[in-house]
């Protein structure tokens, strides 16, 4: 059984918490659809690991999700060179035949997911590798596709969609607008 997720307009995105909401239930039918025991989350820095983190907690999965800082493996550097603020990368798991589900806040281009991929298969080949996000906001320059989104926006946004993590653990989200720099 497939499941659209909804498609929001860039002025009418619902509040973060909501669209988790919708994640969470997404990611609850990837969970039920793969073997149990043998599936872990894994989280991108930051957003995605801070969702990742409260999937676990809140579908009730044993241990703890891992966490990738994909610095060190994007196709980018020239353009924007190193974060420097570089996060260690924690797979508290054998990865070599498990089913890991990646999480992320926002799917653009691809290129992030690329990057994942590619550190993750550093650690081991997973029997299958599936991706969460919290909004999809199209773009693709790659053949990346998630199967568990909280909503789709159309058309993109102009700027970047920022998750936040609040004191209290709730998720804010906002869009900071691109500015010309002359």
């Amino acid at each position: 059984m497939s499941h659209t997720p909804p498609v929001y307009t860039p002025d009418a995105l619902p509040d973060a918490e909501t669209l988790y909401a919708g994640l969470r239930e997404a990611v609850r039918r990837e969970l039920a659809a793969l073997p149990a025991g043998s599936v872990h989350l894994v989280g991108i820095h930051s957003g995605g690991a801070w969702l990742a983190e409260r999937l676990q907690a809140d579908l009730d999965l044993p241990g703890k999700p891992g966490t990738l800082d994909i610095s060190f493996y994007r196709d980018d550097f020239d353009r924007i060179g190193l974060h420097s603020q570089v996060q260690p990368s924690d797979i508290p798991f054998v990865v070599a035949d498990a089913h890991l589900i990646v999480v992320d806040d926002v799917l653009f281009t691809g290129r992030t997911i690329r990057a994942a991929m590619n550190e993750l298969f550093d650690y081991g080949r997973p029997a299958s590798i599936r991706l969460a996000v919290l909004l999809d906001r199209g773009g693709r320059e790659l053949p990346v596709a998630a199967c568990a989104v909280g909503a789709r926006v159309e058309p993109a946004p102009d700027g970047s969609l920022v998750l936040t993590r609040q004191e209290d653990g709730s998720f804010a989200l906002a869009l900071e607008k691109e500015t010309d720099d002359e």
